[in-house]
This record gives structure tokens, sequence and C-alpha cells, in this order.
């Protein structure tokens, strides 16, 4: 049995006391808290940060519970997390009453709650996802969603094989698989740092859910190509992307935040890419994309989106989304699908995707651009996937979803440019 001293309980209570204020990204919060704290271990770190993630995840059941108990509310939540995560007799220094309180949270049927109490997610979040898969398969989703996500490797064919690092891993030792769609990915057994081994400095393997690299692999990027990561943030989809065209071409990775870039520059360097080209634009109608109007064979428009596919990860974000919020980002994912598929020459490629679940920033986006573009056509994702030799069963679009797939919720779909515009 691992014991954990009660300064976890504090430290959890702190970090959530800001983080439920919901102003920031609850990773961000995090980070910052553990810069400030130097002397927390890391086995206590990783204790606080699972805890406060728990709550996240659970948080209208917990709230619900929390209110049975006594003491301020913060170090209620904070108990029932690391009860959740690190379990009830790991935590030092509970009081005969509050150790009470947390054996009768265990004897609780949670499958008789509500369903919205089961889903633990905002009503009006809840309602669109019934409202596009019903409420037995929602339930099923937001199960899979309020678990922690695996952690999927990416293998660098520039470097080493799938082989090869599956071997090196193990004897390591972490023991790892092949993912059963992306050809280069790994899913980890249990998750290990990886930071200081040789496979990551070295380039040979980079981090990335097997979900992203479907993504990236779906764009078709081939050698000597001229390609696009339109919205490429810190990068994870441009190395893989680099390494699909064998490191010939030319591969822009465009991005407004000049933060995001920044985090691409090491990743980059060890990858051993250099057709990389980082650029940071203003808007999507920057000058700098304008110059390539016509040029580009194939586009990716990861686009900004609510982020709920990625819940696993970033429990925060069903709590921080608003409805408004949604319809300003469906706006702004028009004009950005718009702009970027200016780029492409005649017979381009554009694929537009999101981490969403949501259909209006998915399906909804890509009917109306090719109601005003009839220059451009879909093509059907069974095709597509069938081309890469991957052994997935979609229709139009590809939809990915944690309790089938076991990858972050992702959907994307294939435009191809028929002619060139006059």
């Amino acid at each position: 049995m691992k014991w954990f001293p009660p300064l976890v309980l504090t430290h959890t209570e702190q970090v959530l006391r800001e983080i439920m204020r919901f102003a920031a990204p609850a990773d961000g919060v995090i980070s910052r808290y553990f810069r400030e704290n130097r002397k927390i271990g890391s086995r206590e770190r990783g204790a606080v940060a699972e805890a406060v993630y728990t709550v996240l995840r659970h948080r209208l059941f917990f709230t619900n519970y929390a209110e049975s108990g006594s003491g301020p509310m913060m170090r209620r939540l904070a108990l029932l997390g690391l009860a959740e995560s690190v379990g009830r007799d790991a935590i030092v220094g509970l009081s005969d009453v509050e150790q009470d309180w947390l054996e009768r949270l265990e004897k609780i049927d949670r499958t008789r709650l509500a369903p919205r109490v089961q889903a633990d997610m905002p009503e009006w979040i809840y309602e669109k996802l019934v409202g596009q898969y019903g409420e037995e398969e929602t339930l099923s989703l937001a199960q899979a969603l309020n678990q922690p996500a695996p952690l999927d490797l990416r293998v660098n064919v520039l470097k080493a094989k799938r082989e090869e690092v599956l071997a090196m891993l193990a004897e390591a030792p972490v023991m790892s698989e092949p993912t059963p769609y992306a050809p280069q990915g790994l899913r980890v057994k249990k998750k290990a740092a990886l930071q200081n081994m040789p496979l990551f400095r070295d380039g040979a393997i980079e981090v990335q859910d097997e979900g992203s690299q479907i993504l990236a692999q779906i764009v078709g990027a081939k050698r000597g190509e001229m390609v696009a990561d339109f919205c490429a943030g810190a990068g994870g989809k441009t190395l893989a992307l680099g390494s699909a065209m064998r490191n010939t071409g030319r591969l822009y990775a465009f991005d407004v935040s000049e933060k995001r870039l920044a985090k691409m520059k090491p990743r980059l360097a060890r990858s051993g890419l250099s057709n990389v080209h980082p650029v940071h634009i203003a808007h999507e109608r920057d000058a700098r994309i304008k110059r390539l109007a016509g040029k580009v064979d194939r586009v990716l428009v990861d686009s900004p989106c609510s982020g709920l596919g990625t819940l696993r990860r970033n429990p925060d974000i069903k709590w921080r989304q608003t409805p408004e919020g949604l319809a300003e980002l469906t706006e702004k994912q028009a004009a950005i699908l718009a702009s970027a598929a200016r780029l492409l020459k005649g017979g381009g490629r554009l694929v537009y995707a999101t981490c969403s679940l949501l259909e209006e920033e998915n399906e909804a986006v890509v009917h109306d651009f090719l109601a005003t573009h009839p220059d451009f056509v879909l093509r059907p994702m069974k095709e597509v996937l069938a081309e890469q030799k991957i052994e997935l069963e979609m229709g139009d679009f590809l939809k990915l979803l944690p309790h089938h797939h076991q990858t972050d919720g992702f959907f994307a779909a294939v435009l191809e440019k028929t002619t060139i515009k006059s």
C-alpha cells in the first residue's frame, strides 16, 4: 500500500480552489502550482494531479455527495478525488467521521443515479449528445470520456521501425502493444516517464493519440509534395506529416500562436525533419497564406473547436465551454476552412478535422462549405481509409469515439478540389 501524507490533501484542496473558478485550463493551473511549490515530490504531484482530474470528471456527482459531508466544500471535494484515484486507505490523517463518509460513497450504486449525473456533464452538452446518439449510447460514451486516457506513441519511421521500438521499450522495461489502426502507433500498457529515455531524446518516438495519428495519415501526404498544416499548434500532426513525406517536399506549419509554434521547435529538432517550415500568422487571411493560393497539394485543417472529444485528458473543458462560445467557434471554423481551401491546387486534398463530438462543429460545417464551394467534392471516408490500408468501418466521415475505438473523439472529412478557380 502506498501512503500519502496529509499535505497531499492540502495541496489538492488548494489547486481545486483555483481550478474550480474555470478561468483558465486546468493543466496550466496545475503546472503553475507545481512550479511555485517545487518541494512537492514527483509521486505526490502525481497524486494531486490525478485527484484534481478525478474531481473534474465527476464534478456533478461529487458536488451532490459533498453536500452530505462536513467541513469546507473544497476539502470534501479533495477527499473524494483522492479516495477515488489513490484509494481511501492511502490517505493519512483522516478522522473516523471522514473515513465513514468515504466508505458510504463506495456503497452507492451509480448505475441507479439520474442519467445526466451518471454522464456527469452540463445539461446543454448532455442534451446535444442524446439528440445525436440517444441516451444509452451517450451514457456509454460519457463513461469512456470520464476515464483517464491511455498513453499512445507514434514511431518516427525516419529513425526506427515499430517492431524495433516495441522491443527496446520492453527492455526498459515499458510494456506496450501495437495500436489496432495506426500503422506506426504503440499503446503503453502502464504509463511511464519517457522523457529521459534515449528513444524519446533521439526522436524515435513521439507521444500522440492514435486518433491524431489517423488524422495525419488520411491527409495522404507523399514525397516531394507541398503540404500545409493550417492550424499546426505544437506540431504533433505536423511531425507525422513530415515523416509520411520522408523528409522531402515542403511542409508549412501555420498557427496564430507563437507560443504554440515555439513548443514545436524541440520536437522538430528531435525528429530529424528538415522539410518543415513553421510560420506564425496573424489570422486565417494573412498575406503569407495568400501567396500560396492555388499552389498546395494537401492541407490539413485541425480546426479550433470545443474539444469535447478530449475530455479523457482535459475534463475541465466540459465545465468551461458555453453555448455562446460554441456559436463563436462554428463561425471561426467556417472562416478557417474557407481560407484554407484557397491554398489548394486542382486535384488537391483538404482534410477538415476537429476533436469535437458535436454535429454543428463537424458535419454542419462541411455541408455549409460544400454548398458554397461547388469546386469541392466530399471523398467518402471509407475510400480514403481503404487507400491508406486502415481497417476501420466508416461512411462518408471519420468519427472516432473512445468507447468504440479507444481513441480521443475525432471527426474528419476529406474534401477534394475538382477545378482551379479562374
